[in-house]
């Protein structure tokens, strides 16, 4: 593959291949938006089919939501300062805000969980209405993303570990991080079209 050695071309884009990987994953996450906006049109749809069940503004509590929002917007900067100490080629820095993120999106999972188990207990289920039914899978598909994100992210670290920062690498990173912006962007919708909407209807 030709190599682009100039020193304004980050390592992650210095081969044809590492750009057309990029590329792809351009593409993908178009397909992941397209996922997401028919999750988001159908709790739209569904949002007021409540069927007699608990409404938004019944069981949303909104400092567990405020918490969550910080934990994953945090984890977005650790991630940008990731790739930061990426490009100047310091491993340590990368491998250290990596962790970081990682501990960051853990905690939004936990949070994320005790706050199902809470409208489990309220008696919101994933069966009690439209709404909720609608609610539970777009939060669940995300909350699966940001999973699967962490999983993915947590077996770069190994191969960072083992191989150090080269132009495999570091393509790697950079496509994840990609990855995780796209989770905390689709989390600011969910918070102002979900949560923010559903606590003052």
């Amino acid at each position: 593959m030709t190599a682009h050695t100039s020193a304004n071309v980050p390592l992650e884009y210095q081969t044809n291949q590492n750009q057309m990987n990029i590329l792809g994953f351009w593409i993908f996450l178009g397909a992941e938006i397209v996922l997401f906006s028919t999750l988001f049109a159908s709790y739209f749809v569904l949002e007021h089919n409540t069927a007699g069940g608990p409404v938004g503004h019944e069981i949303f509590i909104l400092k567990d939501v405020l918490i969550e929002t910080f934990l994953l917007l945090t984890s977005s900067f650790t991630c940008g300062l990731a790739i930061h100490a990426m490009r100047n080629n310091s491993k340590n820095g990368l491998m250290f805000w990596t962790i970081i993120t990682l501990l960051f999106g853990l905690g939004f999972l936990y949070m994320e969980i005790n706050e199902f188990i809470h409208y489990i207990h309220e008696g919101a289920t994933i069966q009690t209405s439209g709404f909720t039914a609608a609610f539970f899978t777009l939060l669940g598909t995300h909350g699966a993303h940001v999973s699967f994100g962490i999983v993915w992210i947590a077996l770069l670290l190994i191969q960072l570990a083992k191989r150090g920062i080269t132009q495999v690498t570091a393509r790697k990173f950079f496509i994840a991080s990609l990855y995780w912006h796209f989770l905390d962007v689709v989390w600011i919708f969910i918070f102002t079209f979900v949560y923010l909407k559903g606590m003052v209807m």
